[in-house]
């Protein structure tokens, strides 16, 4: 059996150093903001958009459920005061609202390797500029301000959604990691995707086009979908 074909030629990284962890900064765009996540600022917001309907198609790949307030109120408190994972909370600049969560995570500055998680967007971002914008800063500040070489992205095999969402987003497909995980009882394969530094300015200026007020009618609905303006 030969290896090792595909492999890139070897590249000397004779200045590299670990790069810094993520810290608990605000990361503004025009369409969203991304904050600390914080119990007083943030916790009725994000229950409302967390249990609203639709609450168990949402939570169906996460690793955490649907709770009660109460439930939700503990959840909040250890998320808040986690340093790994580091969650932010996303907020909607049109009603200054926690409509969403996600998380900068498994961080290995050493190696400069950096996973965006835990991600739940609510019913009233799910699929807007927003969403994609909450994305954009996130892959913005790892690459840009915090140096990384390596943005990922896994989940579940099963999470169609999710895995469409990956490419829509500019990450490539490097495979499924089989029995990788138990997951609410049962199996998870999980599917791998990644973003390279080299990769991301093209990225940048693609996000960058698609965000821009030209992109969008006087109802907000998108022009040219991102997809599209990556292939120009």
């Amino acid at each position: 059996m030969h290896f090792g074909s595909n492999l890139m030629p070897m590249t000397t990284l004779s200045d590299w150093q670990p790069r810094p962890r993520p810290a608990r900064v605000a990361l503004q765009g025009t369409f969203c903001r991304l904050e600390a996540l914080d119990p007083e600022r943030h916790a009725n917001d994000l229950f409302a958009a967390s249990m609203a309907p639709g609450a168990e198609e949402r939570f169906r790949y996460l690793f955490d459920s649907p709770q009660d307030r109460p439930g939700f109120d503990g959840w909040i408190a250890k998320a808040a005061a986690s340093e790994e994972p580091l969650f932010f909370a996303v907020i909607d600049m049109s009603t200054q609202r926690c409509e969403g969560r996600q998380a900068l995570m498994r961080a290995t500055p050493e190696h400069g390797v950096i996973e965006v998680g835990n991600v739940l967007w609510g019913p009233a971002i799910s699929r807007t500029r927003v969403a994609t914008e909450a994305l954009f800063l996130h892959a913005r500040y790892v690459f840009d301000e915090l140096g990384y070489r390596r943005f990922e992205w896994k989940c579940n095999s099963r999470n169609e959604p999710s895995m469409r969402a990956a490419l829509r987003f500019g990450f490539t497909y490097e495979g499924t990691f089989r029995q990788h995980m138990v997951h609410k009882g049962t199996n998870r394969d999980t599917a791998w995707f990644a973003m390279l530094d080299r990769d991301w300015p093209s990225h940048r200026k693609t996000f960058e086009r698609w965000l821009h007020s030209n992109n969008f009618d006087r109802r907000g609905k998108q022009k040219a979908r991102l997809e599209e303006l990556r292939s120009t």
